[in-house]
């Protein structure tokens, strides 16, 4: 697909590190599969893995964890 954000490139298969922020925790994934653009390094995660990322984050910062730091697993 055309990048969105640059309008030059295309995205190809790669990984990405997401960090999530809520309130005063942060919660970071890396390794995460995405579509990435070749020309500015923009990253699109799928919807799944998107919600994957977002209920575990919830989990960890309710667990009471302020900074947590991890590879990203397929659900």
């Amino acid at each position: 697909m055309q990048c969105v954000i640059c309008k030059i490139g295309h995205t190809e298969r790669g990984t990405t590190t997401m960090t999530l922020e809520r309130g005063e925790g942060l919660v970071v994934v890396r390794a995460v599969p995405a579509q990435v653009c070749n020309n500015c390094g923009e990253a699109y995660v799928d919807e799944a893995t998107s919600e994957q990322l977002l209920a575990e984050a919830a989990a960890v910062l309710r667990a009471g964890a302020r900074v947590d730091v991890r590879e990203y697993r397929a659900a």
